[in-house]
């Protein structure tokens, strides 16, 4: 799958979560989100990307729910 693709689907969630008025629940929703429906290879390649790209396209709760992952991992 494009990155494009990757990034387009995640700021639809970034969106949907994005209504939760506390940021931690929808930095989690967001990141079970993720972990629930994308494959493995989905994650990693958006996070290769966002690594590469920071602070740019990516909606800010999916930045955060991506970081936060990798350092709590």
């Amino acid at each position: 799958m494009s990155v494009d693709n990757l990034i387009k689907m995640a700021n639809q969630i970034g969106l949907y979560f994005a209504t939760e008025p506390d940021r931690k629940v929808a930095v989690q929703g967001v990141r079970q989100h993720l972990q629930s429906f994308w494959t493995p290879a989905m994650r990693r390649e958006l996070k290769a990307w966002l690594d590469e790209h920071p602070g740019t396209d990516l909606h800010p709760l999916v930045q955060a729910a991506l970081t936060e992952a990798t350092e709590k991992a």
